[in-house]
């Protein structure tokens, strides 16, 4: 009987202890994290609880969803780090969680050079792209990496000279069978660095359902990462339609470089304080962008930020007027611009 009595003590003693050890599921943490009330809770609880996930594939998995919640957020270069640690973790699983695609190792690396690319940090886009993931048998990895590795040469330009060679492999990658996968972000990389309509035109032609095509044609706008501003451009690629702040129903998306585009009426949602113009980095582009602004009656000024890569930039903005309707001034006028909220 007094066994009896001590085996039960100790067994209750320990059951706290097994309680707190159990783990959980990627699907309990991602279902509980999807149901907080902000965004900001939703990656908090992500970030306390996904090393609580035993199985390997399945913490993976919540990693994975953390980290395109940080990109969809525009924070790129944690989203990088993120997506890394989640391609660092080996393992797999049988199923999926429902709405969570379950990336292997190298699916993840390629989003992590992404994200890099998006926060100006070629060295580390760079470092992604010459891992094991180079060695890769699928042929559409293979062409994310052929592409991103243009896209990092061009971030590296300082001049339209500097980006020849790369808008010479990209005209080339446009026809190869093996680059089918990426072909939409090949079209408008060219379309963004040169201005030429043959791009445009087979984009829309061809990919008239891609978030590529509604972006040459001014439906969605890529949100203002270094990539797409800091690039020196041979011509200037504006979308067809003149006022890109007509009210739309369309949600939120992905860009091809993995940048949010923000639906047209976003901006009518918060406080806008200033329209940026342009990012560099080199200031006198800055200045000559700041010169243009002016000539045409605007307030241009330059502001400096500098980015984790270490690089700093120089952005061109506009102060937003009283009536809120600076954005469509300076549209008409011929500037591409996107809101900063307060």
């Amino acid at each position: 009987m007094k066994k009896h009595l001590l085996t039960s003590i100790i067994l209750i003693s320990l059951f706290p202890l097994f309680a707190q050890n159990k783990s959980l599921t990627a699907k309990a943490v991602i279902d509980a994290a999807s149901k907080k009330s902000s965004v900001s809770e939703t990656v908090s609880y992500l970030k306390k609880n996904a090393d609580s996930v035993s199985v390997n594939a399945e913490k993976r998995a919540v990693y994975a969803f953390l980290a395109a919640i940080l990109e969809q957020q525009g924070q790129y270069a944690k989203a990088q780090e993120t997506y890394a640690k989640a391609a660092g973790i080996q393992g797999s699983a049988s199923s999926v969680v429902s709405g969570v695609p379950n990336k292997n190792s190298e699916e993840l690396v390629i989003d992590a050079v992404r994200c890099a690319l998006c926060a100006g940090d070629y060295v580390a886009a760079d470092s992604y792209l010459h891992s094991a993931v180079r060695n890769s048998k699928d042929e559409k990895i293979q062409a994310y990496i052929k592409l991103y590795e243009q896209w990092s040469l061009l971030c590296k330009a300082a001049t339209a000279n500097d980006t020849k060679e790369s808008i010479s492999a990209l005209r080339n990658y446009a026809s190869l069978d093996s680059m089918k996968s990426v072909r939409p972000s090949v079209l408008l990389t060219l379309w963004h660095l040169t201005g030429e309509s043959q791009f445009s035109e087979n984009l829309k032609k061809n990919y008239p359902k891609s978030m590529e095509t509604a972006i040459v044609k001014g439906e969605i706008q890529t949100l203002p990462t270094p990539f797409w501003y800091f690039v020196p451009r041979n011509g200037v690629d504006l979308p067809e339609i003149a006022n890109i702040a007509t009210e739309t129903s369309s949600p939120a998306t992905t860009s091809p470089s993995g940048a949010a585009s923000a639906p047209k009426s976003a901006e009518k949602k918060e406080k806008v304080v200033k329209l940026q113009l342009g990012l560099f980095r080199e200031e006198a582009n800055a200045r000559n962008l700041a010169e243009r602004v002016s000539s045409k009656g605007f307030k241009a000024e330059i502001a400096s930020e500098v980015r984790p890569s270490g690089t700093k930039y120089y952005i061109v903005v506009v102060n937003e007027n009283a009536t809120g309707t600076m954005g469509d001034e300076l549209r008409t006028a011929g500037f591409d611009c996107y809101p900063l909220f307060e």
